[in-house]
């Protein structure tokens, strides 16, 4: 017997055709399904330790940004008390930036 190609609501077949499609549904071996549904498992709990990750890189960069304002502000601080200096972290140690008058004239 040939089953039509085509969708036949439930309530429309009739009780030989409901038994043939229950007859003809195949499964695979329950140790493939269940090693399947271990890769599905994985998978979603994979995909969604991306997304933590991504939230907490996006929380990790937004202070990398503030700690950057920080400096900034303080850099002017300093060069407020002190002029345009390099400063050694090392150790404390600064010397002065002096400005090139040659680099400074205008041709």
């Amino acid at each position: 017997m040939t089953i039509a190609p085509y969708y036949i609501p439930k309530g429309l077949m009739s009780p030989f055709l409901q038994k043939t499609i229950k007859l003809n549904k195949m499964k695979i071996k329950e140790e493939e399904l269940k090693l399947i549904q271990e890769q599905q498992k994985t998978l979603s709990e994979l995909i969604n330790n991306v997304g933590v990750l991504e939230t907490q890189k996006h929380g990790l960069l937004h202070e990398i940004g503030v700690n950057n304002q920080s400096i900034e502000e303080y850099k002017e601080v300093l060069e407020a008390e002190y002029g345009a200096i390099n400063i050694n972290v090392e150790d404390g140690e600064y010397t002065v930036i002096e400005e090139d008058v040659e680099d400074n004239k205008e041709d």
